[in-house]
């Protein structure tokens, strides 16, 4: 594969496959062609019996820091229905990544925000470092955080999701761990490490027996969150707001390196 593209891949022959974010210059952030690349990807992989486990991960210091504003800036400047197609891509795309019938492991190795925290509350299995931070943002921006909120809700709670989406405050690994976001933290040195003990803990199920764990787990839960209305509905209110005026002076604050009008003391 081109060293350009925004996602790597790769499985080896214990059928360990490993997806990985390929823009650090850009802090992983996503954009439309790099939603379009994981969902097609995540969508070869649930048809490959020969995968048995996957690995989410990234490129760089930064897990992923949710939406490149410059696609974003580029979205606003279209119509409602680009912007819905666009905002029910990612919610597919995450879907996806919720329902692959193989156990996923995300190996967070830096900082995640907005869509880079629905991208680990989609994954079975969460490890990060000490160093890592934790953030739903969008508010900040105009913005919430809509097609990421039925994955990150039933990681976390309605109650820390209160918190954490409205108030837009950074979470540490150690409250990200209490939250459940993230299942096990270690230090950067041994991440790799406790990464390999989970993938040889979940090699040793049989693989079609953990395929129908995960399509249990999916029955028995309370919130539907791969319901196809539930994404329409997400989709369609990031859509809206994406046109909204406070989210474009959001959008052109952030690029713009000064604080949103609205956040400006002695106004």
């Amino acid at each position: 594969m081109a060293e350009s593209t925004p996602v790597k891949h790769s499985i080896d022959a214990r059928g360990v496959a490993h997806v990985a974010l390929n823009r650090p210059e850009k802090h992983n952030a996503f954009d439309g062609a790099t939603i379009a690349e994981l969902r097609a990807l995540f969508g070869k992989l649930a048809r490959d019996r020969k995968a048995r486990v996957v690995v989410i991960e990234s490129a760089g210091p930064t897990f992923c820091a949710g939406a490149d504003f410059d696609w974003m800036k580029k979205m606003a400047a279209l119509d409602a229905q680009a912007n819905f197609g666009d905002a029910r891509a990612l919610a597919d795309m995450l879907a996806a990544l919720d329902t692959l019938p193989q156990p996923t492991i995300a190996r967070v190795q830096g900082a995640a925000y907005g869509g880079g925290v629905g991208l680990i509350a989609c994954c079975d299995i969460a490890i990060g470092v000490t160093e890592a931070r934790f953030a739903l943002t969008e508010v900040r921006f105009g913005l919430v955080p809509a097609t990421i909120s039925p994955f990150v809700v039933a990681a976390i709670g309605p109650r820390r999701a209160r918190r954490y989406m409205l108030t837009a405050e950074p979470m540490s690994a150690a409250a990200a761990l209490d939250a459940g976001l993230l299942h096990e933290v270690c230090d950067a040195a041994k991440l790799d490490e406790a990464v390999a003990a989970q993938i040889d803990t979940l090699l040793k199920g049989g693989p079609e027996a953990l395929r129908e764990c995960k399509e249990l787990i999916r029955e028995v839960r309370a919130a539907v969150v791969a319901n196809d209305e539930i994404r329409a509905s997400t989709a369609h209110r990031l859509a809206r707001l994406r046109l909204s005026d406070e989210a474009r002076e959001g959008t052109s604050a952030f690029l713009e390196k000064r604080p949103p009008s609205w956040s400006r003391k002695g106004d």
